[in-house]
């Protein structure tokens, strides 16, 4: 931990206004958020009654807080977020919470809390947005207690260099990476990741008809190739 309050320019890259707004409505709750915690909830193994202290990095504007404290009972989240409007974005979200929220605008790869701090760790749809990604899944390591959850929702490369998510979004292009490339890194870090513990849907709104053919009970787009999507529970030795 450096502690640092300087965030480098290369560490981001700012979203797009659209994303930003989109990332904060309740389709994106109900068809990404809600539908990740669905999936990763019921792999944790050795589930405990609850989870003192959560750190959910790039909670951006708050949506999850009330459901991680609704699935894992905890007595503190942590906000993590590089943009400076979390702050203001995340309040009504906050104010909906029983247990303490604390927010911290820093860098996911400078995480400014103590070795061994925290019970788990909600990784949703940021992790791609993340520039230097191997120091950011050190830190994870190393701030969770052993024994620690991570909860990991990611985006895969296939879906980030899709048209339509390059003409609304914004993302650090060079470090995109496929599924099996996420669980190597996640893995190499020293977490405990098993085959049971991961999957690897691939929702409407990831496929290139965008669902279309789902959606008039016609024969699903086949998915060829690198998965667009990747959830996955690992844990911290211990």
């Amino acid at each position: 931990m450096t502690g640092a309050t300087e965030i480098k320019k290369e560490s981001w890259v700012k979203e797009s206004a659209f994303g930003t707004w989109f990332t904060g409505t309740q389709i994106w709750a109900k068809y990404v958020l809600i539908k990740a915690l669905d999936d990763l909830e019921p792999m944790i193994r050795n589930r405990k009654q609850d989870y003192s202290v959560i750190l959910d990095v790039g909670c951006g504007h708050g949506l999850s807080f009330t459901m991680l404290e609704k699935k894992f009972k905890p007595k503190r989240i942590i906000g993590l977020d590089i943009d400076s409007m979390t702050q203001s974005r995340a309040q009504c979200n906050i104010a909906l919470c029983q247990c303490k929220i604390q927010l911290q605008n820093t860098n996911a790869s400078d995480i400014n809390l103590e070795n061994d701090s925290v019970d788990m760790l909600f990784c949703h749809q940021s992790f791609h947005h993340i520039v230097e990604q191997e120091q950011a899944m050190q830190d994870f390591f190393r701030i969770l207690k052993p024994g620690g959850v991570l909860l990991f929702s990611e985006s895969c490369r296939r879906y980030i260099n899709s048209f339509l998510i390059q003409l609304l979004f914004r993302h650090p292009m060079n470090v995109q990476k496929s599924d099996l490339e996420y669980i190597k890194l996640i893995r190499a870090t020293g977490f405990e990741l098993e085959e049971q513990n991961i999957s690897r849907p691939c929702p409407w709104w990831s496929r290139e008809d965008l669902g279309l053919l789902e959606l008039l009970h016609l024969p699903k787009y086949k998915e060829d190739g690198e998965e667009t999507m990747v959830n996955l529970i690992a844990f911290k030795p211990g």
